[in-house]
């Protein structure tokens, strides 16, 4: 009985960071600011969240603040901010659901620098998914001899949102070799160095002033609720559930991104750009899952 509680509490907590997730792009593109702008604000304020809990909790003890946890931290960290300043880069060029569900590609990335650094084994059945994937990539952004003339954006948009789908994968890879850190303090030590990263590029003169209260707001939600508030439930969610769980609940966040830009901005997916949206989350939940192209034959024993 109470495993299963537990069990709820994961999916519900899981279910919540997603739907969270879902409204990045929103918070983004509404604030009006630029990429540095948005990433800069969104570490001060998750910065401030985070660093709270971390004390409260106490998480900042000698054994986890070694060298070697700092130095992969703060690697891990360079690389989740440019992963964050090319994702929102992407939503001020192109449709948030397109961008979001080419993010989602980091698995593929995952697999294949896992074959390719870590010796990791890479099967047929991984590289089919990944030809699917590449395929709804091209429908997505409905790739052909016109698409190289003229508005470009949405091409630039998807190499953005790929870049970053390729340093979240870096970001991933760093911090599975972290270990005695607690997650919440990693998340704190990434925003705290992406803060210092960004000082120099922030444009303050563009910068909402005190009496800018709707910008402050969007700025406000993405550090205390998708980044701080948003990681904790996250980080719990991860001690409850088991990976296949994990896998299915995170398409939650592509779903949720692509009503959001429905809603909000009433963008319309062609057919061809909805399958290839189809074929990229499919694709994706395949490879997380382990699914087979083609299923096993059952053997029937003759008796």
């Amino acid at each position: 009985m109470a495993s299963a509680f537990r069990l709820n509490i994961g999916v519900a907590q899981m279910s919540l960071a997603m739907f969270l997730s879902g409204f990045i792009g929103l918070f983004v593109f509404e604030s009006g600011q630029t990429p540095f702008n948005v990433v800069f604000f969104r570490c001060v304020f998750g910065a401030i969240g985070l660093g709270l809990f971390c004390w409260w909790k106490g998480y900042f003890t000698a054994d986890a603040l070694n060298k070697k946890n700092i130095t992969l931290a703060l690697l891990s960290g360079f690389a989740l901010v440019c992963n964050w300043i090319l994702l929102f880069t992407s939503f001020k060029l192109s449709p948030i659901s397109i961008n979001t569900a080419i993010y989602h590609t980091q698995p593929f990335f995952l697999v294949l620098f896992g074959a390719l650094f870590l010796g990791e084994a890479f099967s047929f059945h991984k590289f089919a998914w990944i030809i699917l994937a590449f395929l709804g990539l091209i429908f997505v952004i409905e790739l052909d001899a016109d698409s190289f003339q003229g508005d470009t954006s949405m091409i630039e948009g998807a190499g953005y949102a790929l870049g970053a789908a390729i340093l979240y994968t870096m970001t991933t890879i760093i911090t599975k070799r972290l270990t005695g850190m607690r997650p919440h303090l990693i998340a704190f030590i990434q925003v705290t160095l992406g803060i210092v990263m960004l000082s120099p590029l922030v444009d303050f003169s563009t910068a909402p002033t005190l009496s800018d209260t709707k910008v402050w707001g969007y700025l406000l939600a993405l550090g205390l609720i998708n980044t701080c508030f948003m990681y904790i439930i996250l980080y719990s969610a991860f001690q409850k559930l088991q990976t296949p769980v994990i896998a299915v609940l995170s398409f939650i966040y592509p779903v949720v991104a692509l009503g959001v830009d429905y809603v909000f901005y009433d963008q319309k997916l062609s057919a061809l750009q909805f399958t290839g949206i189809v074929f990229i989350l499919l694709s994706a939940a395949a490879v997380n899952l382990g699914w087979k192209v083609f299923p096993s034959r059952v053997k029937i024993k003759e008796s």
